[in-house]
């Protein structure tokens, strides 16, 4: 795997219009290097017969199963509503305001 390089990492910021200092390319050039090293360990044990996986254990849906129950009727929701229009709750508008 080739190393990567402070010439490459400047280079990669140059393009993505990121300002760095010698130190901060210095730094991320290590830390970029040790990235690369560990993909490059996974990619050595990742082979054709070891299925990919997104978690270490099997995932279940955990949701509740979907039941019809009876909603709140239309006074039941208004009831608390400090003004309404009907069925409707009523609010100040927002737009067009000075």
């Amino acid at each position: 795997m080739p190393e990567i390089t402070a010439e490459q990492v400047a280079h990669l910021a140059h393009l993505a219009r990121i300002d760095l200092s010698q130190d901060e390319i210095t730094s991320l050039t290590a830390e970029l290097g040790q990235i690369v090293e560990a993909v490059a360990k996974v990619q050595e044990v990742a082979t054709p017969d070891v299925a990919a996986t997104s978690h270490p254990i099997p995932l279940s849906n955990v949701f509740r199963p979907d039941t019809v129950v009876e909603s709140l009727t239309v006074e039941q929701a208004l009831s608390g509503a400090p003004d309404r229009d009907g069925d409707k709750f009523k609010v100040p508008a927002i737009l067009d305001e000075e």
